[in-house]
């Protein structure tokens, strides 16, 4: 089985992936120092990540024309070219340079999933593209942990602005890698075709021609807003409610995304070898629901060991699901499968905007965990039960 499996494009597009995360989650994780320095609430960093991911959606939906005319290879040097440009912008100004390194970022992060797709589906065998898909979907916390575990010490010996920097040599060394394979990969584009055309928009058609499609979009919507609510709130809740120190928390928060990287290729298999992608995601939902449900009761008498179990189901889950969604965006895409894959990276995007701020939102107003995590509960079992009634899977 694994012989079959494209190695160097899966390689190629799991640190095309790895590396543009952690760019992203770089400044949050040195939020405090770069606060001090540029005399600003930290809690305004936290706008970084939304600005990204806000101009991702857009990226994500028209990435699929530039794909087709220059190649993916050609965007995904362009994905390192906004990362490098990120962290330069980043790295030499103050609170306006980090503003516009954001957008600089996401006006390409959406494109790293439609081109690995565009890469990796004509490549890989039909047995096993659920898991090659989920490998490639690891990039994603493993970013975000190798951001959480190598910035702060490095802000710590040299300062935030050094520890954006250095950064920059692998980002170039792969910008320069992928120029290797760029004849071979990208054989395919076509240079003539135009993009900025009525066509631009055909992954949102996608939407209103393919109900199949509109279900899976709108349960990785909530799917993918469930996982950052997660990610988001848990140490706050830990610490506040459960009354468990910060580092217990972290440790909790450190086991659900460790769940999410090993979960996805296990997920991955199950899909290929098991059951259909489709039920493996209603599944999930369900999963995702008696997790929050759980999560929701924290409480001091909780034992360590049982809220570690809950992050580790919720974390298999809601962090686990989308290297199996997107293998679904291009099963049902077909021909399309670039543009549909970008329309899933834009609904993902979107849900990652949308519910974390209304979790937060109504916690705020309650002063209640409980219901915030019922609310996610009753999302998830929703998306759930849209990819239930699917007749076409």
């Amino acid at each position: 089985m694994f012989g079959a499996i494209p190695v160097a494009p899966l390689i190629a597009t799991l640190m095309l992936q790895t590396l543009a995360t952690m760019a992203a989650y770089s400044l949050p994780a040195a939020a405090p120092a770069v606060a001090r320095d540029l005399g600003v609430d930290g809690a305004l960093i936290g706008f970084f990540i939304s600005i990204v991911y806000g101009v991702g959606i857009v990226s994500a939906v028209l990435s699929p024309g530039f794909i087709h005319r220059f190649g993916a290879v050609r965007v995904s040097q362009a994905v390192m070219l906004a990362t490098l440009a990120m962290l330069l912008t980043a790295a030499s100004g103050g609170v306006l340079a980090l503003a516009l390194s954001a957008v600089l970022l996401g006006t390409a992060y959406g494109a790293t999933a439609p081109v690995s797709t565009h890469l990796l589906v004509p490549r890989t065998p039909r047995h096993v593209i659920n898991l090659v898909l989920s490998i490639r979907q690891i990039g994603v916390p493993l970013g975000g942990v190798l951001g959480g575990l190598l910035v702060p010490p490095l802000v710590l010996a040299f300062g935030w602005r050094p520890a954006l920097l250095v950064q920059l040599a692998p980002a170039l060394a792969l910008l320069l890698v992928l120029q290797l394979a760029r004849q071979a990969w990208d054989a395919e584009r076509d240079p003539g075709r135009c993009i900025f055309h009525r066509g631009i928009l055909r992954p949102l058609a996608l939407l209103r021609q393919d109900a199949g499609i509109r279900r899976l979009s709108v349960s990785c919507f909530l799917y993918s807003g469930i996982q950052l609510c997660f990610i988001a709130f848990m140490t706050v809740h830990l610490t506040g409610v459960a009354q468990q120190e910060l580092i217990q928390a972290g440790r909790a928060l450190a086991t659900y995304q460790i769940a999410g990287v090993v979960s996805r290729p296990i997920w991955g298999w199950l899909a290929d070898r098991h059951l259909p992608a489709t039920r493996l995601l209603t599944l999930q939902g369900a999963i995702m629901a008696l997790a929050a449900l759980a999560a929701g009761q924290f409480g001091p008498d909780w034992p360590f060991w049982l809220i570690l179990l809950v992050c580790a189901v919720a974390g298999a889950t809601a962090s686990g699901f989308t290297g199996i969604a997107y293998a679904e965006y291009a099963r049902r895409g077909g021909e399309r499968r670039t543009e549909a894959t970008g329309l899933g990276a834009g609904a993902m995007f979107a849900g990652v905007l949308v519910l974390p701020s209304a979790f937060g939102l109504m916690v705020t107003l309650r002063d209640d965990f409980t219901l915030a995590y019922g609310a996610l509960a009753l999302l998830a079992a929703l998306g759930g039960l849209l990819l239930a009634a699917d007749k076409g899977r």
